[in-house]
């Protein structure tokens, strides 16, 4: 550590703080990477979290532009080094990468690099990431490493922290979806004991009613008032119900890390790249907050499901005092007016409905082999 022990130490204390700041695993994989990067002094560093089918389900980078990365282009696969830190559970400290016999190259638009120094992140037995830096910022002498050994072992403990952090917004993130999942069951259960007692009772007074109509019309038309009354309550326990059926997350943390949060639960869940950027949006009334997140679902699951897309980009913007929010996927495509003749909707209908219910507007935009775009404006309060 050029800077000397006692910055040093402090180097890791803020690293290591920074990490134990953040709950979404997102997050926590941008603060290691970031952590890693600034403590080694290195060019770029990288965290891979591997999937079971040979790729990443997750990869974030430091040192490298938002513009070079979407050049660069599908994430990288689990083979050459990385495979081996993953495999092997091996530390690799290399003088220049692309001498190494297991090297495969890389895309065009990928930065050049030569020292190189990675390790695999482990929980217990089990390898959770992959951790890399490459081009120590340091002189240099010809076939030499710029990362020492006490750079690897300063990488080794923040690779043991980094796998508590990690572990630690994984099971934070896993318990707010099961306290949804519970909660979301709760409620079931009692719109179906509630309302399904009410529209009981109504049909069962509807049949008095209709039997008792010609032989007693004073009390038939009591009955009806009954049903009247019945429905009435029915639709309260409904709306009632309908109410607390929107999404807490809403309440809590607000429309864009409600947002952030599901699409990052995406973003791991489906191998398709899923990214969110919310820029200056203010808090909106809770019915657009709602539709703007029911919205973003019902597209979002279109794109994932059906448009065998590899790049999902979902923005929340500003304007006015309102928002605008865009799905755009780089997917399939498909003719709206086709969609429309073959009685299939695509969820189309219901999102016109929920944009126009609370005074927006959506757009669609596709074409076969053009990917689509969808766009929802709704105004502010």
């Amino acid at each position: 550590m050029s800077q000397g022990p006692r910055s040093g130490l402090a180097a890791v204390s803020s690293a290591l703080l920074a990490m134990s700041r953040q709950m979404e695993v997102r997050d926590v994989l941008k603060t290691i990477v970031a952590s890693a990067r600034e403590l080694l002094d290195a060019q770029y560093a990288a965290l891979g979290v591997p999937d079971d089918h040979g790729g990443f389900a997750q990869f974030v980078v430091d040192g490298v532009s938002d513009r070079q990365w979407k050049a660069i282009g599908p994430l990288p696969r689990q083979h050459g080094i990385l495979a081996a830190m993953l495999q092997e559970a091996k530390v690799e400290r290399l003088a220049d990468v692309r001498k190494d016999p297991r090297f495969e190259g890389w895309p065009s638009a990928h930065p050049d690099m030569s020292d190189f120094l990675g390790l695999p992140i482990r929980d217990g037995d089990e390898v959770i990431g992959a951790l890399f830096l490459a081009n120590k910022n340091c002189p240099k002498p010809e076939g030499s490493c710029g990362f020492t050994e006490e750079d690897q072992e300063l990488l080794s403990i923040l690779a043991q922290h980094a796998a508590i952090a990690l572990t630690n917004a994984r099971l934070y993130e896993r318990s707010r979806e099961l306290t949804i999942a519970e909660e979301r069951s709760r409620l079931a259960h009692e719109l179906h004991d509630a309302v399904s007692q009410k529209l009981f009772s109504l049909r069962l007074t509807a049949q008095a009613a209709t039997a008792l109509i010609d032989r007693d019309p004073a009390r038939a038309k009591g009955e009806l008032h009954q049903v009247a009354a019945l429905a009435a309550e029915a639709a309260d326990e409904l709306r009632a119900a309908v109410v607390e059926l929107r999404p807490a997350a809403l309440d809590e943390d607000g429309l864009v890390a409600t947002l952030r949060t599901q699409i990052q639960v995406l973003d791991r869940a489906h191998t398709a790249r899923v990214t969110f950027a919310g820029r200056g949006v203010k808090a909106l009334p809770s019915a657009q907050e709602e539709a703007v997140l029911r919205v973003a679902q019902e597209a979002l699951h279109n794109a994932l499901r059906h448009s065998e897309a590899e790049h999902v980009d979902v923005t929340l913007d500003r304007r006015g005092s309102g928002a605008v929010l865009q799905i755009a996927d780089d997917g399939c495509g498909f003719d709206p007016k086709a969609i429309r003749r073959a009685g299939r909707h695509l969820g189309l209908v219901s999102m016109r409905d929920r944009a126009s219910g609370v005074g927006g507007t959506l757009t669609v935009e596709s074409a076969p082999g053009k990917g689509t775009m969808i766009e929802m404006e709704v105004p502010g309060g």
